[in-house]
């Protein structure tokens, strides 16, 4: 568990509402082709930006279910979406899904599979609670695509190996559509959205990644704190020379319920 002071949760807000991680949010949007009434899943739904966004989408005759095992990421969720009438945030997780048989029209999950030890049982739970027809958009990382240019290149091999260790799966958008497949979908296909950061944004992916795995790595002792704190400065040093590149690929895998 990452925890941070005031400022630093002002910077990642920033980040989480900027131009890259909205970009996450609007790819996995578009390909669920939201209609108005629908009811839609938000699965691991954090602060609640998608799930709000969603709201519009379906209007006053449609609902929005998020659904999320953090007690402070539900209170941030339906903090947000307060007055939004077609949302409702509950408890629960991939695993076990708080709905009934058949009675969701499209789900989503955004950053959520490559924290799951397994990947066949939420799929099967998505298949359970989509009506026929229905269609589900996961999106992940794949940390094979991940490439961040440093002058000391074993140490930041050693950032990154201690930044997997957070991680369940790693490479989960090369899983997804064989284990979709095994659960009943069908019209499955995968689109490529790549960040590639030359320099650092103050509300870029590069600057976000930088502050959560200098904290995850100091939190959980897995570097020397010198090292840490060697590796951050650098890359602020080639960010400010103009030397900065970091690119990392996210995999949008849509398919429907045949």
């Amino acid at each position: 568990m990452l925890e941070f002071d005031a400022e630093t949760t002002r910077i990642l807000d920033t980040a989480y509402q900027g131009a890259d991680i909205t970009l996450r949010r609007r790819m996995s949007f578009d390909a669920l082709d939201i209609r108005p009434g629908e009811h839609v899943l938000d699965l691991g739904c954090g602060p609640g930006l998608m799930t709000q966004e969603l709201a519009r989408a379906v209007g006053p005759e449609g609902k929005v279910t998020g659904i999320d095992p953090s007690p402070v990421m539900r209170d941030t969720a339906m903090e947000r979406c307060a007055n939004e009438p077609a949302v409702q945030i509950l408890d629960g997780t991939a695993q076990s899904l708080p709905l009934g048989d058949g009675s969701v029209d499209k789900a989503v999950s955004l950053q959520v599979f490559e924290y799951l030890d397994d990947l066949s049982g939420p799929i099967v739970e998505i298949h359970r609670v989509l009506r026929p027809g229905g269609r589900v958009v996961i999106s992940d990382m794949h940390w094979d695509s991940w490439v961040w240019s440093s002058d000391d290149r074993d140490r930041m091999q050693r950032m990154m190996t201690a930044w997997d260790s957070h991680l369940a799966d790693r490479l989960v958008p090369e899983k997804l559509p064989e284990e979709l497949a095994a659960a009943g979908f069908g019209h499955i296909r995968t689109i490529p959205v790549t960040f590639c950061d030359t320099v650092m944004k103050p509300d870029g992916l590069a600057r976000m990644m930088l502050i959560l795995m200098v904290g995850y790595v100091q939190q959980n002792n897995l570097l020397p704190e010198a090292e840490v704190m060697a590796w951050q400065s650098e890359q602020l040093a080639r960010a400010a020379e103009g030397r900065f590149f970091m690119s990392l690929t996210q995999y949008v895998t849509v398919a429907d319920r045949v």
